[in-house]
């Protein structure tokens, strides 16, 4: 079980910078009433994302192309944002950092390459890694409408590059998933016959990493994605409850809504002690900024809100971050992740014992280090005043990370009611989209182009 401690962000510990019992009790209505609407939202069935972990055929349709692909050596993801990030959090979470070294023989599953960027440098690398495995490869496209600049090029390299490889069989290799009944990928996937996957038509991207969108790569990479989904669901329940200190949920959106709205903490940092929890911290940052970056509220009213969500990693950023964090601006609240139990865990050997320097690491395990240095920090932050919570997770598995990502879905929900806003929209992504789209010249964009064009040229008196 996840456990949310808070104590390091109240009054009690940092002053005037954490939550006061006032402030607890002038929130607590707000909270109550956001909580009241996520929970209707949800009973209702608007908010598909609590439906996933008990839909009746998805986790069995991951599972029927499991096992079709059981013999594959590599998975190529091709997708970007909602369609990558998650992919990539429950690899590095639940499998080894070192899983692309291990033999086929030792892996249970294939080597995984996510490809999330246009980077050519990138796509050519894994092009060339995967070499004469094309005929033991699978590449799963992800993508609602399969217009997506990012992706859609990715696909169209890998599905030339496997056509022309491989022959008449290629489409056996290729998993589509996208929407289930229209838009561009359905229809290319239709006509040349892969295996598809659906993208749920009331599951936005940043919330899809519970759906198929997530769950493939996942099983075939060997995680048991029914613990994924159980713990997914054991979060959900907990966090209908109307009690506002056993909702970790509610506690957690009302903390950040109080930091960010009366404590001058737009800054929300994320900084797990485990190195498997880092890429969690690369998918919260996208579900936060996307969620709740907002310039107009639900009623059409200026507002300019959304907290900075911002990653680090204990205890590699205590050298490279919390200099600033304790001794600059203070405007950051800061989430820590403990585990109590890490997968592996390594003693230090018997030697130095004549160094006073050395001397008391001695026969320590790593993992107490790694836990002393996290209590530090969280010590050091709260003598200056600056708030902090702690996420508990008593290991590191399949439950605990389906707890994780529930929990902070749910959080969003509740802070985009409390600021007033909408939550799953992102308007402001589209305008990068279509300038794309007129630079790359879609027909269609033919007057953005235009209006592009002057921001194009260069104007040489402004290199330096």
């Amino acid at each position: 079980m996840i456990q949310l401690y808070w104590k390091n962000a109240t009054s009690k510990v940092v002053g005037e910078h954490g939550i006061s019992p006032q402030d607890l009790a002038t929130i607590e209505p707000k909270i109550n009433n956001a909580l009241e609407t996520v929970l209707n939202q949800c009973k209702s069935g608007r908010l598909g994302y609590v439906k996933l972990p008990t839909h009746p055929t998805y986790a069995a349709e991951v599972k029927a192309l499991v096992e079709k692909h059981k013999d594959a050596t590599d998975l190529i993801v091709l997708g970007i944002g909602g369609s990558a990030l998650g992919n990539i959090a429950l690899q590095s979470a639940l499998n080894p950092a070192t899983w692309n070294l291990m033999s086929d023989r030792k892996r249970k599953g294939p080597r995984l390459f996510v490809i999330d960027n246009v980077d050519p440098a990138a796509v050519n690398d894994v092009i060339k890694i995967i070499g004469r495995r094309l005929k033991t490869t699978v590449v799963n496209v992800i993508s609602k409408s399969g217009e997506t600049a990012e992706t859609a090029s990715q696909f169209m390299i890998f599905r030339e590059l496997m056509r022309t490889k491989l022959g008449e069989g290629f489409a056996k290799q290729i998993v589509a998933t996208t929407d289930a009944n229209k838009g561009t990928l359905h229809s290319i996937a239709k006509a040349d016959g892969y295996d598809m996957l659906v993208v749920p038509d009331d599951v936005g991207g940043r919330f899809s990493v519970l759906s198929q969108v997530g769950l493939f790569s996942a099983a075939l990479c060997g995680i048991d994605i029914d613990e994924l989904l159980a713990g997914a669901q054991a979060m959900y329940e907990r966090c209908q409850n109307l009690t506002l200190v056993e909702n970790p949920a509610a506690m957690l959106a009302a903390i950040k809504y109080v930091m960010t709205t009366e404590k001058g903490k737009p800054m929300h940092v994320m900084m797990p002690y485990s190195n498997r929890l880092y890429m969690l911290a690369d998918w919260y940052r996208q579900l936060w900024a996307e969620s709740l970056g907002k310039q107009y509220d639900r009623d059409g009213s200026e507002v300019f809100v959304g907290p900075t969500p911002i990653k680090a990693l204990g205890t590699t950023d205590q050298h490279s971050q919390v200099q600033l964090y304790r001794e600059g601006p203070n405007d950051k609240f800061t989430q820590f992740i403990e585990v109590k139990k890490h997968p592996k865990d390594i003693r230090m050997p018997d030697v130095f014992g004549d160094v006073p320097g050395l001397s008391y690491l001695r026969r320590e395990k790593m993992s107490k280090l790694l836990n002393a240095e996290k209590v530090a920090t969280e010590y050091a932050m709260a003598i200056s005043q600056r708030p902090s919570v702690t996420l508990k997770l008593d290991a590191i598995n399949a439950t605990n990370i389906g707890e994780f990502l529930m929990l902070y879905e749910i959080a969003t929900s509740l802070m985009g009611e409390m600021l007033g806003i909408d939550p799953y929209d992102q308007p402001a992504v589209e305008l990068g989209k279509q300038a794309t789209f007129a630079l790359m010249g879609r027909d269609g964009y033919e007057d953005m182009a235009k209006a592009i064009r002057p921001f194009t040229r260069l104007d040489k008196k402004y290199l330096s």
